[in-house]
């Protein structure tokens, strides 16, 4: 897990402590390993918004990105919410993002989706002069348009994460998971040339070094350098064949269905250089990323509420597909369901919060 702060470091630390739990708490216990891992891309959703959740109660406005890695095996998921980059490396030197950015400058769609909320985005005016820097939501002046915390910006920053999960071939590879201190200096490649050859913790400090050798550290910098390789081969990564790097965006993943079961057989692939990609949705929709994929309601006990957990009593639950201005019930099983607040945060992250002094009425039936 990589956090980096800002505004100070509460949120921060808040998620260092609390996130990894709310994802294991957000799984049923009784899943195998392969369940697990084909739920574990909501569960991140979830664990996200509750971490968000529960730290705004606390009321302080510190934020965070979060890169947030879990290995199993062959298969890599990554959950990203900011601008501190995962890359992979696989073993015939490719590179592959598993991680976005929501930096407003580098992302068109969340402009649109934070202005399209209420809020304005733009460069710093400076009176009597140019606007400079980089785009910024305002108020607050944050140039994310997700992170966790961030209580003084407003509603429109959103802690919905960015989930890629894929499954490497047994030929292994090296993932870099480094703050925008070490991105801003460095291109992918550049980090990856500078610590070719090296083991995962040595990798580590000369990405950092090269990326604060030109100007020094003007940013947090920090580096994890992980190697998956066969227990035959635990050594530092070998370098790939002298070829001009090339960068695999997504749509030259191998993608496998949903449906399809995972299969960790060390032996499985033939191809020394296939990534393939299981899974990636980026969208902001809350009611959306809660229900794709595996079967709703092996994930989400009808009778707790699917972000925060808390038991609901009968009635109470209100449907993620519930259009709190419409009047009519919906029919049969419509979980997953949320408590009231967390439908709230719901309605306010996807900038449909209703009218002051509405009501709020209960829809969809819990079995």
């Amino acid at each position: 897990m990589l956090f980096d702060g800002h505004n100070g470091s509460g949120a921060a630390i808040y998620a260092r402590e609390n996130l990894l739990k709310n994802v294991l708490r957000a799984i049923p216990t009784c899943f195998c390993r392969e369940e697990w891992l084909a739920v574990l891309p909501r569960a991140l959703v979830a664990a996200f918004v509750k971490t968000d959740k529960d730290f705004q109660a606390v009321a302080e406005t510190s934020g965070t990105t979060v890169t947030f890695v879990i290995i199993d095996e062959w298969v890599v998921t990554v959950a990203s919410v900011g601008d501190s980059r995962c890359i992979l490396e696989s073993a015939d030197g490719s590179i592959y993002f598993l991680s976005a950015d929501h930096r407003f400058d580098s992302n068109p769609d969340e402009v649109k989706r934070v202005t399209a909320c209420g809020s304005k985005v733009g460069k710093m005016d400076i009176v009597g002069g140019p606007e400079v820097g980089p785009l910024r939501c305002w108020p607050g002046g944050l140039c994310l348009s997700r992170s966790i915390g961030d209580l003084d910006v407003g509603e429109c920053i959103i802690a919905v994460p960015h989930v890629k999960q894929v499954k490497l071939s047994n030929a292994g590879g090296r993932i870099v998971i480094a703050s925008d201190g070490v991105w801003d200096d460095l291109t992918c490649e550049m980090a990856l040339d500078c610590s070719r050859g090296f083991s995962s913790d040595v990798a580590a400090h000369r990405i950092v070094n090269e990326a604060t050798r030109p100007r020094g550290i003007r940013d947090d910098t920090t580096c994890i350098v992980i190697d998956i390789l066969p227990p035959e081969n635990i050594a530092p990564i070998p370098s790939p064949p002298k070829r001009p790097s090339r960068i695999a965006f997504n749509n030259m993943f191998r993608r496998r269905s949903l449906d399809v079961p995972f299969k960790t057989n060390r032996s499985e692939y033939a191809e020394p250089d296939v990534v393939e990609e299981i899974f990636e949705d980026g969208s902001p929709m809350l009611s959306k990323r809660l229900t794709t994929g595996y079967t709703l309601e092996k994930i989400f006990a009808p009778s707790s509420c699917a972000v925060c957990l808390v038991r609901l009593k009968s009635g109470e639950g209100i449907s993620v597909h519930a259009n709190p201005l419409q009047h009519e019930k919906l029919q049969g099983w419509q979980g997953p369901f949320l408590c009231l607040s967390c439908h709230e945060k719901k309605e306010a992250m996807e900038g449909k919060r209703r009218p002051r002094g509405s009501s709020t009425n209960v829809f969809g039936h819990m079995c």
